[in-house]
């Protein structure tokens, strides 16, 4: 594996599965609308070739690099190897992008944007206005769309789209937050890492994307990983509502305290 190309200080990681159509479609895009940004593909020992394919794109531009992973470990587990690379060799912001073209590449510039404009994490999301989602059958929009209410309400972030891919981060917050730990179920991980940013405080924002379904390919996304998910945010969601209870109580039990102790001065008689 390589460094960073002269002078690149963002890098775009991504994971690969039998992805070898898609994968160089999605790289062109990406040197082309954003020609500065270094590109991490991190391939799960695709038996379709796609990593042999990312090799021959890496072979001819600086700016490309290729992680060779012995098994498919699944979406997390293959960021969390490419955020440690990216970490290693010092890049500045680190994004998630799908490689099967969902993720515009052409929309990278709204991402990168908040971030130099002081964010710590931007999601592209498919949920505030202006953003939309393009050829999803009406029962998955549904059911992404409720289920990200659901989370956003049981978690109190304000944020729309918890699920979402799209990403982009800056070191910082990537350096702070326990990765080793973060859960596996399903597809949750995504909506952990933002729970996680906004309860130690970093500056967390949403900017609209348009989201495309594949054209090329199959979806690894199967329906185990809404159960998964909607229990680990329920989990979360109890746990999250009993501090603010305890934090209501310790802050009304210090008042009460505070006001006695005051009116104890005030009247000794009492």
């Amino acid at each position: 594996m390589t460094n960073p190309a002269a002078g690149a200080t963002t890098l775009v990681i991504i994971p690969t599965y039998n992805e070898l159509e898609n994968i160089p479609l999605i790289v062109d895009r990406v040197r082309t609308s954003t020609p500065d940004v270094d590109v991490l593909i991190v391939d799960d020992n695709s038996p379709d070739g796609t990593g042999e394919r990312a090799d021959e794109l890496a072979a001819t531009d600086a700016h490309i690099h290729v992680m060779h992973r012995e098994g498919k470990g699944g979406l997390c587990a293959a960021y969390m190897a490419g955020f440690a690379w990216g970490l290693e060799r010092d890049y500045t912001v680190l994004c998630e992008m799908d490689a099967d073209g969902s993720h515009a590449p052409e929309q990278l510039h709204l991402l990168l944007a908040e971030i130099d404009n002081g964010a710590d994490l931007v999601i592209g999301s498919r949920y505030v206005p202006g953003g939309r989602v393009v050829n999803w059958p009406r029962n998955r929009w549904l059911l992404s769309k409720g289920g990200n209410v659901y989370i956003g309400l049981a978690l109190g972030t304000g944020l729309s789209d918890m699920t979402a891919g799209y990403r982009a981060f800056r070191r910082e917050l990537l350096e702070a937050l326990p990765l080793e730990e973060l859960s596996n179920a399903g597809y949750i991980f995504q909506v952990e890492i933002a729970y996680r940013a906004v309860e130690l405080g970093f500056d967390v924002r949403e900017v609209p994307i348009t989201f495309t379904e594949r054209e090329i390919g199959e979806s690894k996304l199967d329906g185990s990983f809404v159960k998964d998910s909607l229990l680990e945010v329920t989990k979360w969601g109890a746990q999250h509502r009993a501090r603010q209870a305890r934090d209501v109580a310790r802050e009304f039990s210090g008042q009460l305290n505070y006001e006695w102790k005051h009116l104890r001065k005030r009247h000794p008689w009492i």
